[in-house]
């Protein structure tokens, strides 16, 4: 319980952190991170990529999407399911892009079912924070932990995250699942141990 409690708190801490951040300052941490990820061998020879529509205070993937779109690369975003669950479609350019659950951006696309990321080469996943090991802390709901237990030990998984959000240690539990690496503007890519 203890470990809990500890997650809330440091989610509560740094979300205030993002929330205090200036629009020019995410707009510009942005930049580095796209350019970071866009330049990786495995993102540049991935044919199908698994990613999200950043909202609110999470660093910018927007541009990014449209760059891997524009690309050619076949990008799958998350479609929030009624018991927690992540289902996945097609994501068709900026325009594509609809209201969903809890704020989130969804692709319009017809799902292709819980198991699609099983299919992806690279994922991207949202988080508040990661650890040196690849412990990542979301938004604490589960959805990412269940959609990165489908994920194989191959693939590459990355989350973009601001500089400082990638800390020496997290709190962990039995089901969290670790990223392999992140993405920061002042860092770029860093793969994790």
């Amino acid at each position: 319980m203890q470990d809990i409690v500890s997650k809330t708190d440091l989610r509560t801490e740094l979300l205030a952190r993002r929330a205090a951040m200036r629009p020019e300052e995410r707009s510009a941490a942005a930049r580095p991170i796209r350019d970071a990820l866009l330049s990786l061998p495995e993102v540049e020879m991935a044919g199908t990529i698994a990613a999200y529509a950043s909202i609110g205070d999470e660093p910018d993937t927007r541009s990014l999407l449209f760059a891997l779109w524009k690309r050619g690369t076949y990008v799958l975003l998350p479609i929030l399911l009624p018991d927690g669950d992540l289902d996945w479609a097609s994501y068709e350019g900026p325009d594509s892009l609809v209201p969903g659950a809890r704020g989130c951006l969804e692709p319009s696309e017809p799902p292709r079912g819980p198991g699609a990321i099983a299919g992806a080469d690279v994922v991207l996943t949202p988080a508040v924070a990661v650890d040196r090991t690849g412990v990542r802390l979301g938004r604490g709901g589960g959805s990412y932990d269940r959609a990165l237990a489908r994920v194989g030990p191959a693939i590459l998984t990355v989350a973009p995250l601001y500089d400082g959000e990638l800390v020496e240690a997290l709190p962990v539990e039995p089901h969290d699942q670790r990223v392999r690496a992140v993405a920061t503007p002042s860092g770029g890519f860093v793969r994790l141990s």
